[in-house]
């Protein structure tokens, strides 16, 4: 029978799991990236946002896209001129316009749609949603006591025409 020095024992078992866990460690800072956010490799998609320093509902909206993992930038200088430079046209028009992507944003468009757009990447200038309905982020706060109106997110063409991307009821 052969007999296992405690000592020569003790220092296998304390490699072994050195190596363990520098092993354990190589795979987190290698996988780590790819489970921090829905974009892997290339962290949280980036929202640059233009709007009047006053707007509240605009500082809501932000809000909403940041809860729902979208980096945010903002530029408060107001969007007429960006939205026009984006080709937006005036008659889809909001409080703020934003580009995430190569894609204009212009007023409260939902987190949801622009992860979507993201997703399916369609040939577009991008999505807006017209006005500043009642329920739609940014717009949906205790002062508008609980009101809903239903309302479109719609993809914007080039040449400034629109489909509905999505109806919100």
């Amino acid at each position: 029978m052969k007999t296992i020095d405690k000592r020569t024992a003790t220092r296998e078992t304390l490699r072994f799991d050195a190596r363990r866990r520098w092993l354990w460690a190589g795979l987190l800072l290698v996988g780590a990236p790819a489970f921090s956010s829905g974009n892997p490799g290339k962290g949280a998609p980036r929202i640059e946002v233009w709007k009047s320093p006053t707007c509240g509902c605009c500082r809501d909206w932000i809000e909403h896209v940041r809860a729902n993992g979208f980096e945010v930038a903002v530029n408060e200088t107001g969007n007429a001129a960006v939205r026009a430079r984006l080709g937006i046209p005036q008659a889809l028009g909001s409080c703020h316009t934003a580009v995430v992507d190569g894609y204009a944003l212009e007023g409260h468009v939902p987190a949801s749609d622009i992860r979507r757009l993201l997703q399916e990447r369609p040939k577009a200038v991008g999505l807006a949603v017209p006005g500043m309905p009642i329920g739609s982020p940014g717009m949906d706060g205790s002062a508008y006591g609980g009101r809903r109106d239903p309302f479109d997110v719609l993809l914007v063409h080039e040449g400034g025409k629109a489909s509905t991307f999505r109806r919100v009821e």
